[in-house]
């Protein structure tokens, strides 16, 4: 299959050289840059833990300059593959959650004390989940500092636009709502809705799935939002077609 990755670098070419290896044939297209803000300030005095639930915000604290104080803290990653990242980093103490922001803030609120110091939301400018109003409904403090920003991209580059208007381009691979949304306001954009509505939309999750209706195109989900359960959706039976 011929599939769009639309996910920022370098993650964008690392699941294009998983998706090669299982015989497709991918396309990247990343529909994000990465913008770090080492500048900002962590404020991590009397902080109890850190929250991560984005990889490229542990890529901007590696060359931060209160990267040696941030890795003594206990850090609670949004899943898996961000737990990983975090320990390859040199943090000592990480809790993996199951993959989603609400649900890793009742982990989170299940685990610490409230009264034991603040938390640290290493974020994006563009949150998925609003983790700040959820924990500080339970009672915790939070500060939230951003670490990148992520600018979307304003039009499909000419490559991909030819692939998708001669109907060789099988499918998406969308990792988050907000590149879904912006894939679709593009396709729009370009005047390709009837085109687009051919593909195959591989979804990390049901927002994600959402974010990309109005395409009309048909959506499959992930059956939990790890990177190995979206690739799963991806019939290798179909990798020559």
């Amino acid at each position: 299959m011929r599939l769009l990755v639309t996910r920022p670098e370098p993650d964008a070419t690392r699941q294009a050289q998983t998706l090669s290896a299982r015989g497709h044939e991918p396309v990247v297209a990343p529909l994000l840059l990465i913008e770090p803000a080492t500048d900002t300030a962590l404020d991590l005095d009397g902080a109890q833990a850190l929250i991560v639930t984005s990889r490229n915000a542990l890529r901007a604290l590696s060359s931060h300059p209160d990267l040696a104080a941030a890795v003594r803290l206990p850090l609670f990653a949004v899943g898996e593959a961000t737990a990983k990242a975090a320990t390859e980093l040199g943090f000592a103490k990480v809790t993996a959650g199951p993959g989603r922001g609400e649900e890793l803030s009742r982990l989170i609120a299940g685990t610490l004390d409230p009264k034991a110091g603040a938390l640290v939301h290493l974020a994006g400018e563009t949150v998925a989940f609003d983790l700040k109003s959820a924990l500080q409904a339970k009672g915790f403090a939070l500060k939230q500092p951003v670490l990148y920003r992520a600018a979307p991209a304003t039009r499909l580059p000419e490559s991909v636009l030819s692939l998708l208007n001669a109907g060789r381009l099988d499918g998406v691979v969308l990792m988050s709502p907000r590149t879904a949304a912006i894939f679709a306001a593009l396709v729009v954009r370009h005047d390709a809705v009837t085109q687009a509505a051919r593909l195959d939309c591989y979804c990390l999750s049901a927002a994600v799935a959402q974010a990309v209706e109005p395409l009309k195109a048909r959506a499959t989900v992930a059956a939990r939002p790890r990177e190995e359960d979206i690739l799963a959706l991806i019939s290798p039976e179909a990798a020559s077609s």
